[in-house]
């Protein structure tokens, strides 16, 4: 058998590639011994990867901000190549070419069958909820790597129709395992509709994935804001407005400039714990952007709040931090009847709709968020760049199947 290169935390702010040994058809020993049952995983499969993307949640862990160790694995957006099968597989065949859900989810479970695989019962011993090369998610494997094991692969596995297709459109396509449906979960739960008007909070490629998806959904304005110059040209460059919260001005007089009121009819917080204040020296305050959304989000309004928060940050700015214990205005929140929704995006409610969008040329979701493909051996300077605030989502092709 081949090795497997996969990329791993070496400490706040380095990553490396190194090799490690070929998938086998197991789950993990900390979650068989949990559940009490065997290693052997008959209905698993392994997938040579053909594409494999870096996500901010994975930059939270590179910054230190998580309670990652050193060698965590990292990667949990996979698209591949299916190699093998277990024998209780079904229905997923050799060659075929699939979308990887980041939700480690065994399709068994209460939470399973309700639809709500970001917070399935039975893969992580740490909490519900699993995911692909992430801390304190069960010890799965990450998949920034040349090959992956996928559990319940019937279940998990979202099969492209076509393969030549996939290929052809697989910028697109590899946004499936997380970003896209996680912006879209973002502006769905936040009620985005025909004629809305959207504040997206965040212009990094989850926040670029809610406007595109503000889009799809029908917003008649869709508001980025953020800080970084270049992200929000991204954000102009497939008709989004924008609003620099670097300025020392309201945020609510940016949007009425806009819109013509101080008030849209959803937001999306697209942040997550690391935010920052508005004006050109603002400090970390990670309550500023949820604070943000309720003072411009209208009566009513739905939030939704993809951007991650944790239970243990060791980079927080005071002890509430370090424990994800927010200065939260909930009574903002309360008087004006927000809805809110938090937590992992079930990634399975939303992929094959939104499959289906890509596949007939409904959704350019590579062009929003300026899908860039390098090398696996480029992550490292990925992961650089991306955390300098490049207006990039960096995608790994470790195996040059990505035409030019």
């Amino acid at each position: 058998m081949p090795d497997n290169r996969v990329v791993v935390y070496q400490g706040p702010g380095e990553v490396r590639v190194e090799s490690i040994d070929y998938p086998k058809l197991e789950i993990p020993e900390e979650v068989a011994t949990w559940l009490g049952v065997p290693q052997e995983a008959p209905h698993a499969a392994i997938l040579k990867i053909v594409t494999t993307n870096i996500c901010g949640s994975d930059q939270h862990m590179v910054r230190g901000r998580t309670t990652a160790p050193v060698g965590q694995s990292l990667g949990h957006e996979i698209t591949g190549e299916v190699v093998e099968v277990g024998n209780d597989v079904l229905f997923v065949e050799v060659g075929d070419i699939c979308s990887v859900p980041f939700n480690i989810a065994c399709g068994r479970c209460r939470m399973c069958t309700e639809g709500k695989t970001g917070i399935c019962l039975n893969v992580n011993p740490a909490r519900p909820g699993a995911a692909y090369g992430y801390v304190d998610m069960g010890g799965w494997v990450g998949g920034q790597a040349e090959y992956v094991m996928v559990p319940f692969a019937d279940f998990n596995l979202l099969k492209f129709p076509d393969r030549d297709q996939a290929l052809e459109k697989i910028r697109d396509l590899t946004m499936l395992s997380d970003i896209f449906p996680t912006g879209y979960h973002g502006a769905y739960s936040a009620g985005v509709t025909t004629g809305s008007t959207v504040y997206v909070a965040g212009g990094g490629p989850v926040g670029l994935a809610a406007a595109h998806a503000a889009q799809l959904l029908g917003a008649s304005v869709v508001i980025v804001g953020d800080m970084i110059t270049e992200r929000l040209e991204q954000a102009r460059s497939f008709g989004c407005e924008t609003v620099d919260v670097s300025e020392d001005a309201e945020l609510a007089d940016m949007i009425a400039e806009i819109t013509g009121e101080p008030l849209v009819d959803a937001a999306v917080d697209a942040v997550g714990f690391e935010a920052r204040g508005h004006g050109p020296d603002a400090g970390e305050q990670p309550a500023t952007v949820l604070n943000d959304v309720m003072t411009v989000a209208r009566a009513g309004a739905g939030i939704g709040i993809p951007g991650l928060y944790v239970t243990g940050d060791p980079g927080g700015v005071d002890e509430n931090a370090r424990i994800g214990q927010l200065g939260i205005r909930i009574g903002l929140g309360w008087a004006k009847s927000h809805s809110f929704t938090t937590g992992q995006c079930p990634v399975k409610r939303y992929n094959r709709l939104l499959m289906q969008m890509i596949l007939n040329d409904k959704a350019q979701i590579a062009k929003a968020v300026n899908a860039t493909v390098v090398s696996l051996d480029d992550a490292p300077q990925g992961y650089q760049d991306f955390d300098q605030g490049a207006a990039k989502k960096f995608v790994l092709d470790p195996h040059g199947m990505v035409a030019a």
